[in-house]
């Protein structure tokens, strides 16, 4: 068993149903996956429902998560919809330990449970993965949300600040994280409230 307390609160909330475990891909990405382009990494990918989608179109698709659970079921979906996907249990702080850089990077709901100090070295690490002009599709626990279960809160200007060496903020929108309608969370109508950014590396 793990020491680090982050990883266990995650491995248990996998015994259950944790609200982020949709069964689908979360609408906001399916609305935009004509932008998601090329070989796809998902940062914190779960139970690999984003990863999949995109699989399904077609698309070269690595998903990464530090809990092997999730990894375990989504290896599983890879092979009961018959698709190729490769999926990985990791740090999503050794990102660079992949030796491969992505056109596209998914990170749904990644970003907003990270320290101060992990989040600097997280962005460090994608900057090492995302191909120089390939983009960031960030999805995160916006600071409209009202109310207090889940994760921190991040506000606009918090991504700008992250990501303002070695990338672009193309655009922040607000959006709403549809959650597992069997998890037991209650949140506000429509989902959680999030902000969808698009981040592009430069070159």
């Amino acid at each position: 068993m793990s020491t680090n307390p982050t990883h266990e609160r995650f491995q248990v909330a996998y015994e259950g149903k944790p609200p982020w475990d949709l069964g689908r891909p979360q609408p906001a990405l399916v609305e935009i996956a004509d932008q998601i382009t090329g070989v796809v990494l998902d940062a914190g990918c779960g139970t690999g429902d984003n990863a999949l989608f995109f699989a399904q179109r077609g698309q070269q698709v690595v998903g990464i998560d530090f809990v092997e659970s999730p990894i375990t079921e989504a290896k599983r979906k890879a092979k009961e919809l018959g698709v190729v996907a490769e999926f990985l249990q990791m740090d999503a702080l050794r990102l660079p330990s992949l030796g491969h850089q992505y056109d596209s990077v998914i990170d749904c709901g990644l970003f907003h449970v990270l320290s101060d100090v992990d989040r600097r070295a997280y962005v460090a690490a994608l900057l090492s993965v995302t191909k120089p002009g390939g983009r960031l599709f960030l999805m995160c626990f916006s600071d409209e949300e009202p109310h207090d279960r889940g994760p921190r809160r991040i506000r606009q200007d918090e991504i700008r600040a992250a990501f303002a060496d070695g990338w672009t903020v193309e655009s922040i929108r607000p959006s709403q994280f549809e959650p597992n309608p069997q998890s037991e969370e209650t949140f506000a109508e429509g989902g959680p409230r999030a902000w969808l950014a698009v981040i592009r590396r430069g070159s």
